[in-house]
């Protein structure tokens, strides 16, 4: 093939550090806003992104020019810096070291569009903790929590 072709669809999630309150609801819809723009600058881009108080959801398509890991780097480092120039209150903000990151076929992102869209109905019934639990029993992945939750 004399080009390089590639649709990588990832379900990213990553929390606040010590999964504190800070992503209120106010402040949500201008980082999901911000977080699309740093995606876009690294090829990646934006499905859909939403979440709750304490963590992000974000379906995008991951470019095929930069790793994962590099890509997640740079959104979170862009947007934790961002986030403390938005209020005084927030300066003391950071972002947990890890994430989990999902691919997801074709077939399933309406489905995972939907859920992401609706985060905060979902965390009503359900915590961060159950959620994650549920997404790596149903992605096959087998977890040591001695690790997850720091």
């Amino acid at each position: 093939m004399p080009q390089s072709l590639a649709k990588n669809t990832i379900h990213l999630i990553f929390s606040t550090k010590g999964r504190h309150p800070w992503l209120k609801e106010a402040l949500r819809p201008r980082l999901y806003a911000y977080l699309a723009g740093i995606f876009q600058q690294w090829d990646s881009s934006a499905v859909v992104i939403g979440g709750y108080d304490d963590h992000v959801h974000a379906l995008f398509l991951l470019s095929k020019n930069h790793p994962l890991k590099k890509v997640v780097e740079e959104v979170k480092k862009g947007s934790s810096k961002w986030i403390k120039t938005v209020d005084g209150k927030l300066a003391e903000f950071s972002w947990q070291n890890g994430y989990g990151a999902f691919s997801v076929s074709e077939s399933n992102v309406p489905d995972v569009k939907k859920y992401i869209e609706h985060q905060a109905e979902h965390h009503h019934r359900m915590t961060f903790q159950d959620e994650l639990r549920q997404l790596f029993a149903r992605h096959g992945m087998t977890v040591d929590e001695r690790y997850l939750w720091s």
